[in-house]
């Protein structure tokens, strides 16, 4: 798994690349740890795009970041590709808590527009 992240105004962009999984959790939340230690605001965009597999190891990854982020008022969208992410979190009901995206750009604007 890759991850790469970044600060554009006005969240903490994460890109993801590979197998959520329980090899690959571990990276994914040590840098979302790290990312959220020094987001300001608390607007972070997870992009897994370029996820083509997701366990419950991975999902725990990221319910437990959004419950941190949620309970220090921030925001955090996914950004999904049709396929099984999205199905995921269909099936899992989780998609009623998670704010989703179709595309990095997208998930930005719905920042911006919140501050503004």
């Amino acid at each position: 798994m890759v991850v790469r992240c970044w600060r554009e105004d006005p969240c903490t962009v994460l890109h993801v690349v590979g197998d959520l999984d329980v090899a690959g959790a571990p990276r994914l939340r040590a840098e979302l740890e790290q990312a959220l230690a020094a987001a300001d605001p608390l607007n972070v965009v997870v992009d897994l795009t370029e996820v083509p597999f997701c366990d419950s190891v991975g999902l725990g990854v990221l319910v437990a970041t959004l419950n941190h982020v949620q309970h220090m008022n921030g925001r955090m969208i996914l950004v999904l590709a049709p396929g099984m992410i999205r199905h995921l979190l269909t099936i899992t009901n989780l998609d009623r808590h998670f704010e989703t995206s179709g595309s990095l750009s997208e998930a930005r604007a719905a920042l911006s527009d919140a501050a503004a």
